[in-house]
């Protein structure tokens, strides 16, 4: 029997069916936690100039990529959304919020996929017929582009972590006719117009918001972008002045802490200091020794060895069903779902994280590092801002 997760549950009930859920998948977190010897492969191709490529990553520990097809493994709903200390908020606000997901290509299955994941963890269903969710191509029709596999095991990653977080939104999934930035961007509008928060888990090089800022200067709407699984070195559109840049950490399990979990630096997480595009005057105080944007600005879970359950039917490398994913791919839709629960995108943008700050809203990072760098903070955790995590995790939707 599964518990389900819905909208008007008192605090008392959700805690309650959020307890079920978590004791029908009791050794989830742990084998996410524990695991010691792990490897781990992006599901799409490096991304060629002027493109961008999606940043999931899928656990191997082995000599091919391997889904365990039998049950899920990894985090889970109920894992997350203690994590983060939303758990409350998920079961009641968000009704009135549009979560939109651009990726490129189409990913046939989304909405079945969606369904199976959902289904799983007790969360109430959002298909296309009861009008929770949608899915169309860059310009909002119903023809959709070619698929592939890679880029839809990134979709399905979208959708079930946006899912996880804020299970009473809306979900609208916007397929871009390839991985170019002008049509990704021609995506991007789409979906602004039609969503309260926007979710990117994609990027290439550092790039000028001169050449590709108006994809994302959309007042009133927030967007989260990854920002990127190779460590040091800033990278678009997480690097635009526009969006909230989200890093990456490993989350563990902690039995007796106040909080029940640990964080650290994701040893890939993206940063850096864009060459090109305006700082947010907000980040000024917070030491960032970037005079331009720097990146990360918060930041969630992505290392592949604390990653998430995600449900993905289409082929990809041979195999299909339940996988282990992590990436800053992960961390993105988290983050837009903590702005979907907090409700407020339509007043604030994403300097208000800074000029909003306060650390009783954040889950401070201070140890791990992504790398080598000629700043210390850029890619090494510490007190207050760094490159990898930003300001730090949520905890709870104040911050936001």
């Amino acid at each position: 029997m599964r518990t389900s997760l819905r909208a008007g549950l008192g605090l008392a009930a959700l805690a309650a069916a959020l307890t079920a859920v978590l004791a029908q998948q009791p050794a989830q977190a742990a084998q996410a936690s524990t695991a010691h010897h792990y490897s781990s492969q992006r599901t799409c191709a490096t991304a060629a100039s002027g493109s961008a490529a999606c940043h999931a990553r899928v656990r191997t520990d082995s000599a091919t990529p391997h889904a365990t097809t039998a049950s899920p493994a990894g985090l889970n709903p109920v894992d997350l959304l203690d994590a983060y200390k939303l758990t409350a908020l998920a079961g009641s606000n968000g009704g009135s919020q549009t979560i939109a997901i651009v990726d490129a290509y189409n990913d046939p299955t989304a909405e079945a996929d969606l369904g199976v994941y959902r289904a799983q963890f007790g969360l109430s269903a959002c298909t296309t017929a009861n009008g929770c969710f949608k899915k169309v191509n860059q310009t909002g029709g119903t023809s959709y582009p070619a698929t592939d596999a890679g880029w839809a095991l990134e979709i399905s990653l979208d959708l079930d972590m946006a899912s996880a977080i804020c299970p009473n939104c809306k979900i609208l999934l916007v397929e871009a006719t390839s991985s170019s930035f002008a049509n990704l961007g021609a995506a991007e509008n789409y979906a602004a117009a039609h969503a309260t928060v926007v979710s990117n888990s994609w990027g290439g090089s550092d790039a000028r918001d001169t050449t590709y800022g108006s994809y994302f200067n959309h007042s009133g709407v927030a967007i989260t972008v990854s920002s990127g699984d190779s460590g040091y070195g800033a990278e678009y559109p997480a690097s635009s002045h526009y969006v909230t840049a989200v890093g990456g950490t490993k989350l563990t399990k902690a039995t007796g802490t106040s909080r029940g979990w640990t964080e650290t630096a994701w040893t890939s997480a993206g940063s850096g200091c864009s060459k090109y595009n305006t700082a947010l005057s907000g980040a000024s105080t917070f030491g960032t020794g970037c005079s331009k944007r720097a990146e990360a600005d918060v930041s969630a879970v992505a290392d592949p060895a604390s990653g998430v359950s995600v449900y993905d039917s289409t082929v990809y490398s041979g195999q299909s069903g339940w996988w282990v994913v992590g990436g800053t791919s992960a961390s993105a839709p988290i983050v837009a779902g903590v702005y979907a629960l907090a409700g407020n995108a339509a007043s604030i943008s994403n300097n208000t994280l800074y000029t909003g700050y306060s650390s009783a809203n954040f889950f401070d990072v201070t140890s791990g590092s992504n790398g080598s760098c000629t700043t210390t903070q850029w890619c090494n955790a510490r007190a207050g801002w760094d490159g990898p995590t930003g300001l730090g995790t949520p905890n709870g939707v104040a911050g936001f």
